[in-house]
């Protein structure tokens, strides 16, 4: 599938648009995301948008319980998003998301909300139809009928700069969440594009996110009434 590249003037001057094409180790991407939230938030750095890929790993938010954590075949890294259990590994898309609310209106749950719809716009640009589920936090489609997640929503907020942001499942082996309940919701599957018969690879899924993210940034003027996810911590 081929999207139109999105032109320069597209997008924002004041921020990064960041991709990585290889595979970045968890704790130098948490190292570089902090020392990145730390100079946004000094004035010494424009805010930043990074695209990459994880080896596989586990992450544990900040209400992860031990019992859903089934085999921990991968290493296991505890952060300072909010949530549960989630995987990261090769053919998912991560997007590292730090932004300065001070200046975008100071509305947390606004900015999630328009995280979450950003990522279902671009999947929307890709052929899947994804949405949101009132109660169950996460992006979701449906694979043979049967409501399942294909993306996560991960984001801790630092003195009104974001920190961490979402993953996609593009082609990953699947199986890798085994190792865990995922998001601590055992009763509904993961999938992922490869899974419901769409090929995206990063490049077609980067080029989607790039053209939807004028209206992404648009929306966090905290005006919008259909925020509804609410505090300082998000996941999953």
């Amino acid at each position: 599938m081929d999207l139109p590249q999105p032109a320069s003037h597209d997008l924002p001057d004041d921020i990064e648009w960041r991709v990585e094409t290889g595979p970045v180790a968890y704790h130098d991407a948490v190292a570089a995301m902090e020392a990145r939230v730390a100079a946004i938030r000094a004035g010494d750095a424009r805010e930043q948008v990074w695209l990459l890929e994880h080896p596989p790993l586990y992450t544990a938010g900040t209400s992860a319980d031990p019992a859903e954590l089934i085999d921990p075949r991968f290493p296991v890294f505890k952060t300072g998003r909010g949530g549960r259990y989630t995987y990261h590994g090769p053919g998912q898309r991560i997007g590292y998301v730090m932004l300065d609310l001070a200046r975008r209106g100071r509305d947390v749950r606004c900015y999630v909300h328009a995280l979450e719809q950003w990522v279902i716009a671009a999947l929307g640009d890709c052929g899947i139809a994804a949405f949101p589920v009132e109660g169950r936090v996460g992006i979701w489609t449906r694979e043979g009928g049967v409501e399942a997640k294909i993306g996560a929503i991960g984001v801790r907020v630092r003195q009104w700069v974001t920190l961490h942001g979402f993953s996609v499942n593009l082609a990953p082996d699947l199986s890798h969440f085994g190792g865990i309940v995922p998001c601590g919701l055992p009763e509904f599957p993961v999938t992922s594009s490869q899974l419901v018969g769409k090929t995206i690879d990063s490049a077609t899924f980067d080029a989607a996110l790039a053209l939807s993210a004028p209206a992404f940034l648009g929306a966090l003027n905290g005006a919008d009434t259909k925020c509804r996810l609410e505090g300082r911590r998000h996941s999953d």
